[in-house]
């Protein structure tokens, strides 16, 4: 059975809630936190850390997205969801969808990057043939001279991967402060345009479960800036916010 959870419920501590029961959990991670703690010191406490002070209990980290995107976090509640859920996304389960503001309008409209990426010493990633095997599937949502709207599907997980094959396309994330073409971050943008929208995935206990979240505002700010009446829009969504 799969059930949708659109809405966001903010919680006293601040952790926004997507969807939880017994063996799963969520949640909504703001652009600018870490999932799990970092090397450095950080006066904005992890959103693992957070949940923890909400639940009173350990979360089981399933999965990670960058500190500068925005969008769904998925936490198991036991060990034994957490295994399942890790099994998930180790066979390519899990169905994620972000969006995507970037730079210039892709042609064609859209398509699949595959080029392989590889991971630096210094963290970055790169295309490189003696990389891993890495593929994401875009579909240009909306278009105006200079940017566009993308649904972006990453059906492998590499670190960066949506950043770095965008980039490498031409066509970088706006906001994004390390790929792309100087001077970054692209467009000048204070936040990464990048959005985990969408998260499909088996449950523990059977079934498939749907959860969806809307850009926050940050995100959506883009679209005061553009020329409204100069926005088309190509694809599935019939606005900017879905």
């Amino acid at each position: 059975m799969e059930s949708s959870f659109p809405e966001t419920f903010r919680s006293p501590l601040s952790v926004s809630v997507l969807f939880q029961d017994n063996r799963v959990l969520a949640v909504h991670k703001p652009e600018g936190q870490l999932v799990i703690p970092g090397r450095a010191p950080d006066t904005i406490p992890c959103l693992k850390d957070e949940c923890l002070g909400f639940f009173g209990r350990p979360v089981f980290v399933v999965h990670r997205i960058d500190r500068e995107t925005s969008g769904i976090v998925l936490f198991a509640l036991d060990p034994d969801a957490h295994r399942f859920l890790c099994r998930a996304f180790e066979r390519r389960e899990v169905r994620k969808e972000y969006r995507a503001v970037v730079q210039g309008e892709p042609n064609p409209t859209e398509g699949v990057l595959s080029n392989p990426l590889r991971e630096f010493g210094s963290g970055r990633v790169a295309p490189d043939p003696r990389g891993k095997p890495s593929r994401t599937e875009y579909q240009t949502l909306a278009r105006w001279s200079g940017g566009s709207l993308l649904a972006v599907r990453p059906v492998t997980g590499r670190r960066h991967q949506i950043r770095t094959h965008l980039a490498g396309h031409g066509h970088p994330v706006l906001g994004d402060p390390l790929y792309g073409p100087a001077p970054r971050p692209i467009g000048g943008v204070a936040r990464l345009m990048l959005h985990a929208s969408v998260l499909q995935f088996p449950h523990p206990e059977g079934g498939t479960r749907t959860i969806s979240c809307g850009p926050p505002n940050s995100f959506i700010a883009i679209f005061d800036i553009v020329s409204k009446p100069k926005i088309v829009y190509l694809g599935r969504t019939g606005g900017t916010t879905q």
